[in-house]
């Protein structure tokens, strides 16, 4: 079951029905069948390449993996049978694998939280991801790093409290012919740089005429 096998209208509840009611079948599928189903014959789950979620650049990234393999960890065991997981990870010692065995809910948080805290990101710091992108990918390129000047000029905010990371190449540096690079912010005081942002967002209208995009999103749930 993934997105390809499941595009046909009524092709999600034909694949679960054909599932349900066949004994000793096997269901086969991404990240779509980890949460939601509850089926009482099933006694054995099975993750591939368990890793490869924590390998991701996003804060968030090990918070995911936990939530993914507690999640479908949970589709066995769910009737009279008991239940058993097999994880597939290069990593078996990495905290998340090591809590997600133990379905560890809150030493995952505390242990999540200190890294949160020493890497300066939410719940701790606000996030704002800049992104510009342009067909020409010197003036995109050149525009993020006049937005990170303008950013330092105007936002009179001590390092502590302000910190900027980047420009850097977006997760995919050429999309649809636009090259896109990206700048983040991290603060502890949003009026303290809403005024800097509101002229960045005002330079976007001018320099779009020039095919160059200015995208500003406040707390993004993704930085790829």
């Amino acid at each position: 079951m993934d997105n390809d096998t499941t595009q046909a209208k009524g092709a999600h509840e034909k694949l679960l029905q054909s599932f349900s009611q066949q004994p000793g079948s096997i269901l086969l599928g991404t990240q779509m069948i980890a949460k939601g189903l509850d089926f009482d014959q099933v006694t054995l789950v099975g993750v591939i390449n368990a890793d490869t979620s924590l390998n991701l650049p996003d804060f968030r990234s090990a918070e995911r993996t936990f939530q993914l393999l507690t999640q479908v960890a949970g589709r066995t065991g769910r009737g009279n049978k008991q239940g058993e997981v097999v994880i597939q990870t290069y990593n078996p010692d990495h905290y998340v694998i090591q809590l997600a065995q133990h379905h560890d809910y809150e030493g995952f948080f505390f242990y999540e939280m200190q890294r949160r805290h020493l890497g300066q990101y939410p719940p701790y710091f606000y996030t704002t991801l800049v992104k510009v992108a342009s067909k020409d990918r010197a003036q995109a390129q050149l525009t993020v790093y006049q937005v990170k000047a303008d950013l330092q000029k105007r936002c009179q905010v001590s390092p502590d409290h302000l910190i900027l990371l980047g420009p850097s190449n977006d997760g995919i540096e050429r999309m649809n012919d636009y090259y896109h690079f990206q700048l983040l912010l991290k603060y502890k005081n949003p009026a303290q740089v809403q005024s800097a942002l509101s002229e960045v967002l005002a330079k976007s209208q001018e320099v779009q005429r020039r095919g160059i995009l200015i995208q500003i999103d406040h707390e993004p749930q993704y930085f790829i």
